[in-house]
């Protein structure tokens, strides 16, 4: 009994950490992108549920755990571009033409090798650039709104080194009594179920600045990563699949404000490990729970919204902040991780993070052109020199160093 029971509860707590830990970041780039507040409850509903039917049909299909999620840099990204032109009705059209570009890469196999040969460095600082401002948040509340955000960084703090996996729920509680404790007035918590569809509008500005960086970032932090935990668990996805299936219900999604739905990699491994399930054949329950569980929680995604917005909005952002700390923490790292790349990551960083915005395109967009010219300018031969030895333990200069060998993988 108890092995059954197991992998149900795994994809219970999958499914409780994965929404606690970024709901507030969806709301907060929702919001930044131009939704109300009805619009914004039924885009965190529509990703809960496009989430988590994604993860059902998925897991019963390939009986592997392919646990499935919004993306959070995604709505970092949202964050960071703040209004395009055409309001949130072009948000929308680019949240379905991002769908529409996911979908392509599971057809077109050559999309996705191409979106997979962007530098790593790059890559790695477009998205840090995309987290570092809204990063900055829980220090921009601790001068604030000290007596409220202190608590929260605390806990966060002492969850982080005890509880790893609880920090940012355990955060987002004690920021939620802190906002009982605070608030003035008869506060209504709507708990009912909002659907608000939107016609969506395409503009240039808004398809080239919001579309492609969503799509590009979605893919590069989202299912890259995705794919080599499941890997790392011995699992080999069936990506090509995965990306039909997400691409879809973003589209799907994208009239009721869904911006982006992929598969999961921060929460990939409380369903996939053996924590799960002894069994590796059985962890699939998992993600399946999982997905039932996100999509249950997404009836709540009003009551959420009410809540955030009687909240200061910089508390909401300091949360939001916490719960990214981590994915800044390795995006940096791989973006510095390469000498002759550095400052074109550096440039790609800087760029993107300064929210610029030229022609009504994002700064995310610039910060990759930034650091394609950067690298095309300073580009240095291939082959290894003796100024510049392969610093990798157990290497030697000009010495390849053969790739580990791989490890079995289970495909079904």
């Amino acid at each position: 009994m108890a092995g059954r029971l197991q992998p149900v509860l795994a994809g219970v707590v999958t499914a409780l950490v994965g929404f606690a830990s970024s709901f507030t970041v969806v709301l907060a780039g929702l919001r930044a992108v131009g939704a109300d507040p009805a619009q914004a409850a039924s885009g965190l509903l529509a990703l809960c549920v496009a989430s988590g039917c994604c993860a059902v049909w998925l897991g019963l299909r390939h009986r592997i755990p392919l646990a499935v999620a919004w993306s959070t840099p995604g709505a970092a990204l949202l964050v960071a571009t703040g209004p395009v032109p055409g309001g949130w009705p072009a948000a929308v059209g680019a949240f379905l033409l991002t769908g529409a570009l996911i979908v392509a890469a599971g057809l077109i196999p050559a999309l996705g090798r191409a979106v997979a040969a962007i530098p790593t460095p790059i890559a790695s600082a477009m998205l840090a650039g995309v987290l570092l401002p809204l990063c900055t948040a829980p220090v921009r509340a601790l001068v604030e709104v000290p007596r409220l955000a202190g608590p929260v960084v605390l806990v966060w703090l002492l969850l982080h080194r005890f509880a790893r996996r609880w920090a940012v729920p355990g955060a987002l509680a004690v920021a939620v009594v802190a906002i009982a404790l605070t608030t003035t007035g008869p506060a209504r918590l709507d708990a009912a179920p909002v659907i608000a569809l939107t016609m969506p509008a395409w503009t240039l500005p808004a398809i080239v600045g919001l579309a492609l960086p969503l799509f590009l970032v979605t893919m590069a932090a989202q299912n890259v990563p995705g794919t080599a935990v499941l890997a790392g668990y011995g699992y080999r996805a069936p990506l090509g699949s995965a990306l039909r299936v997400t691409g879809l219900a973003t589209a799907l999604g994208a009239p009721a404000g869904g911006h982006a739905v992929n598969l999961a990699a921060i929460t990939a491994a409380l369903a996939a490990g053996p924590d799960a399930h002894p069994d590796p054949d059985r962890r699939w329950i998992a993600s399946v729970t999982a997905g039932i569980g996100l999509a249950l929680l997404g009836l709540g995604a009003g009551a959420a919204t009410a809540l955030v917005l009687l909240s200061p909005p910089v508390l909401v952002e300091a949360v939001a902040g916490l719960a990214l700390i981590a994915a800044l923490a390795g995006a940096v790292s791989a973006a510095v991780a390469q000498p002759h790349a550095r400052e074109a990551a550096v440039v790609t960083l800087v760029v993107t993070a300064s929210g610029v915005t030229l022609l009504g395109i994002g700064g995310a967009f610039w910060g990759l052109v930034a650091g394609w010219l950067m690298l095309l300018l300073f580009r240095r031969p291939a082959a290894p020199t003796p100024a510049e030895p392969d610093d990798r333990p157990g290497s030697a200069p000009g010495v390849p160093v053969t790739p580990r060998q791989a490890v079995p993988q289970r495909e079904r």
